[in-house]
């Protein structure tokens, strides 16, 4: 698939577009996940974005292709030199045009206008698609940092501010 003209839009994570993208995520990881993904847990994963994913704790970016959705992803900010990135997601009928890795870089300029200069981010083992992007980006493995029950594998990158 060709490149896609996308326009990035900040919106809090508790946003109707934020909520129902997140929503289409989760269902994503249930059908994806050999276990399946826990309606609780996107349940509470969905009430904690609109705290944790907007101001003044973090950002929520949607990315579009005119009215649709064509991606999305949160920033939460971990401590004063560190974010995380979270529910980054993009549409199945927009994969391979290149919007998972403008949608990252786009969460990476959001870290570093936060004050930022490093970034964290999780990952289950069955998203390898995910995985390849985070390491062709420059993300490096790190130690597990959180209780995620569904994380497999963490990542870290440092950033380059201006």
């Amino acid at each position: 698939m060709a490149e896609v003209e996308i326009e990035f839009v900040v919106v809090a994570g508790g946003a109707p577009a934020a909520q129902a993208a997140m929503a289409s995520y989760f269902a994503e990881l249930d059908a994806r996940f050999p276990g399946g993904f826990d309606a609780g847990d996107a349940a509470a994963a969905l009430a904690e974005a609109a705290t944790m994913l907007s101001p003044p704790l973090g950002s929520f970016v949607l990315a579009m292709r005119g009215d649709a959705v064509a991606g999305c992803g949160g920033v939460q900010a971990v401590d004063e030199h560190t974010a995380e990135i979270k529910r980054m997601w993009v549409s199945p009928e927009h994969r391979g045009a290149g919007v998972g890795g403008r949608l990252l870089r786009r969460l990476e300029e959001e870290v570093v206008a936060g004050g930022r200069t490093r970034v964290i981010l999780d990952t289950n083992g069955t998203l390898l698609e995910a995985i390849a992007m985070y390491t062709s980006h420059g993300y490096t493995p790190i130690e597990r940092y959180n209780d995620n029950p569904y994380a497999q594998h963490w990542f870290a990158k440092q950033l380059v501010t201006r």
